[in-house]
Formats: structure tokens, C-alpha cells, sequence
């Protein structure tokens, strides 16, 4: 991930040197001293020794640290922070005793007023290098307004600690595949903390079992294995940005799709004349059903099949000039078919959100070839704080030039 962002990895100087690379300067299990230049989306520091990227986590640009070298590839290498030898002002300590090991969260020993600037530059960087678009169409990254105690789902895995002969139960190591135990989790909402004590006391029968812990949204019918926020908190902002850039698009019809137990269309539904949602998971599409008749609707509709399915009969239901589309999809973004569909009919608005912005850019550059889109603004919100990830709500508009690829 963060060497893609930067160009490193990615890059082949080989193939521009008849094939041949020059020797990486550096060997696994060296240790030397380097200076941070950034930090890439993905939350690995980049350092360079002799121009050679060097990877390694827990680190703030400008820190001068000792690291050592696991890991070495043609054309960068990873490594551990041994100690930081010249600190950022940015840098706190961290409140949770697993952080470093436990690979939930990678920006603990970062100010908070530093992380947002650090995923606002990792959005902008992706949007201008991957989708094309200029970097002042990002805003700002919108605060949750909860740094820690957040989280209202967790995914608990158990596995069999051979050498301590014992059942470890807690989350992935940021290094390996190996379970971290953990008592408790730090951006997790304290109602989760109780649930993880009694998995705990009451471990799975085996190692290998994972065990989901989840917080229900009050009013919301969400079955176990549907997705939702995961931030109470900070979903009211994320519900604002998007509900203020439909508002100022003036479509009359929604499409919301993969929209999942109905959260955006539902919450939406008096903003338009009308809307349909599209979700392939039959019981989150129940359940959509159900929370919509629990606050009276009676303007919308929910169809169940996959997006490249039902796209087509959902997107003739409305004028393309008087409609908009949500577009939520799973982190590896929409397929090309989809993105075709959006591009051949023309809807008015695209509001696309995604917490993986490096896919969200790729579609939107997709979108926007020809001049057919042009991103009005991208705002993300900060639903994971602590961690890489960051939540963005691109606008598209249809009918002016695009200030991104091929516009």
C-alpha cells in the first residue's frame, strides 16, 4: 500500500536499465540510523538510505530513528523501530500496553490534530497521483469527535500458544498472522470491553474460532453479519457531509446502492421526491425493509440482487437530469460493469463513499474519463481514529468538464 502511494515499490527502474536493478544497499538484521521523510497511507514512515526506500512503522515524518532491517526487495525494504533518537513535537504516548504489537491501530503515538493532517495529505496524495484530481478539491478531514472508546464492533480471533501452551485470545499482530492477547481494546466502546471479558472467561472450545462482538445501533435493525458504521460518534458528521452535498446537487431521486440495511437511502428518504436501494444480502435487505416501515416511509423501495444486476432497472426508474446515486461498495470498489452503467446513463450526482480511498480514486478517475464527471469536492471523514483508515465522500457532478483524468 504505502509503496504504491509513493512510487516506489511500484516503480521498475529495471525495466529501464535492460533489466537489471542495481543491488538493494541493504541486507536483513542490519541496523542504522534514518530520517523519516513521510508517512504513507497505510501507516508505514518512509525513510530513505541512499535513495533506497526503507518502510517502517510507528514513526512521524521528520523523527530520526535506529531501525533494523526484516525485509529486503529489489526496490525498498521494511523494518522495525528499534527507538526513536530525535522525536516529532507530534509524538504522545500511546494509551493502550498492546499498541505496537496489535496490529489494530497504527497511529496511537500521533497527536490526534497530526493524524487528521496526515490522512488529509494521504487522501490528496492518492487523489492527485491514482484518480488525477487536484488536491484542493479535498477538504478537510471532519473530527470524530471520540479518539478512543469508538468502536462498536470487534472481530475476536483465539489461537493456540504452543510454546506458553495456553489459548490467546485478542486480535492480529501488525507483523504476522499470530494472535496478540488482549484484555481490552482501547478504541473500543466500553460495552465491547465487557463483551471481550466474558469471551474471555468463556474462551471458544479451540483455537482458529473468531467471535464478533457488536454494539446495535439503537432504532436500527442490523442483522449479525451485516455491515454498519462502526463509529456511533462520528456517523452523524459523515451523515451531514453527504446529506449536505445531495441537498446542494438538487436531485429529486436516489439510488442507493449497496446500501445494506437501508442507513442512507432511509435516512435520505425526505431530501427526495422518491428512492430505491439495491443490497444482495437478503436479511440486511430484510432488515432495510423493516427499519424503513419502523419510521413510516412510504417513498422508497429495496430490490435484492447484486449491483451489476439490478443497476440497470433501478437507474431507468428516474430521469438521469433529476436523479443522484450512493454509491457504498466493499473496500475493492465497484466493478467496471457498474461503472459503465453510471457512465452511459448520466445520473445528475455521484456521491461515492469509501474507506479505502486508493480504490474510491481509481473508480472516480473511471468515472470522470471523457469529461462525462467532475469531483464538485471530496471530504473525508474521520471514522477510525488511531488507525489508517479514513472515510471520504466523493461528489461527482455530471455535465461540466472534469478537473481529473482526461478532463
Amino acid at each position: 500500500m504505502g509503496q504504491d502511494v509513493h512510487g516506489t515499490a511500484g516503480s521498475d527502474p529495471a525495466a529501464q536499465d535492460g533489466g537489471f536493478a542495481p543491488e538493494p544497499p541493504l541486507a536483513r538484521g542490519d541496523r542504522l540510523a534514518a530520517r523519516v521523510t513521510d508517512v504513507a497511507f497505510g501507516g508505514e514512515g518512509v525513510a530513505r538510505v541512499n535513495e533506497f526506500v526503507v518502510f517502517v512503522p510507528f514513526v512521524l515524518p521528520g523523527e530520526l530513528v535506529e531501525l533494523e532491517v526484516t525485509e529486503v526487495k529489489r526496490h525498498f525494504a521494511r523494518a522495525r523501530l528499534v527507538r526513536v533518537l530525535e522525536g516529532s513535537a507530534e509524538r504522545v504516548t500511546p494509551r493502550c500496553p498492546y499498541f505496537g504489537g496489535c496490529g489494530g491501530c497504527q497511529y496511537q503515538h500521533v497527536a490526534y490534530r497530526e493524524q487528521l493532517r496526515l490522512k488529509h495529505r494521504q487522501v490528496s496524495d492518492l487523489m492527485e497521483r491514482v484518480g488525477g484530481f487536484p488536491a484542493a478539491a479535498v477538504q478537510p478531514v471532519v473530527p470524530s469527535p471520540a479518539e478512543y472508546g469508538y468502536r462498536n464492533r470487534l472481530l475476536v480471533r483465539s489461537q493456540w500458544h504452543k510454546p506458553e501452551q495456553r489459548l490467546a485470545i485478542g486480535f492480529l499482530r501488525h507483523d504476522s498472522r499470530l494472535v496478540v492477547d488482549v484484555e481490552e481494546c482501547a478504541i473500543a466502546e466500553p460495552l465491547l470491553n465487557r463483551q471481550l471479558a466474558r469471551v474471555r472467561a468463556q474462551p471458544p472450545p479451540r483455537g482458529g474460532l473468531k467471535v464478533a462482538l457488536r454494539i446495535q445501533p439503537e432504532g436500527w435493525a442490523v442483522p449479525p453479519d451485516s455491515f454498519f458504521q462502526n463509529n456511533f460518534f462520528a456517523l452523524p458528521s459523515l451523515l451531514e457531509v453527504v446529506r449536505a452535498a445531495l441537498r446542494d446537487g438538487g436531485a429529486r431521486h436516489l439510488v442507493d446502492v449497496y446500501c445494506g440495511v437501508g442507513y442512507f437511502g432511509i435516512e435520505l428518504a425526505r431530501e427526495v421526491e422518491s428512492f430505491v436501494g439495491l443490497e444482495y444480502d437478503r436479511q440486511a435487505l430484510a432488515a432495510a425493509r423493516q427499519n424503513a416501515a419502523a419510521r413510516g416511509l412510504s417513498n422508497g423501495e429495496f430490490v435484492a440482487g447484486t449491483a451489476e444486476e439490478c443497476l440497470a432497472g433501478a437507474l431507468g426508474k428516474f430521469r438521469a437530469d433529476r436523479m443522484a446515486v450512493i454509491l457504498d461498495p466493499p473496500r475493492v470498489g465497484c466493478a467496471a460493469s457498474a461503472l459503465d452503467q453510471f457512465r452511459a446513463v448520466r445520473p445528475r450526482q455521484i456521491l461515492y463513499i469509501s474507506c479505502h480511498p486508493a480504490t474510491q480514486a481509481r473508480d472516480l478517475r473511471a468515472l470522470c474519463g471523457e469529461g462525462l464527471y467532475r469531483l464538485h469536492r471530496l471530504t473525508p471523514v474521520d471514522m477510525f481514529p488511531q488507525t489508517q483508515h479514513v472515510e471520504c465522500v466523493a461528489d461527482l457532478r455530471a455535465g461540466v468538464p472534469c478537473g481529473g483524468a482526461n478532463g
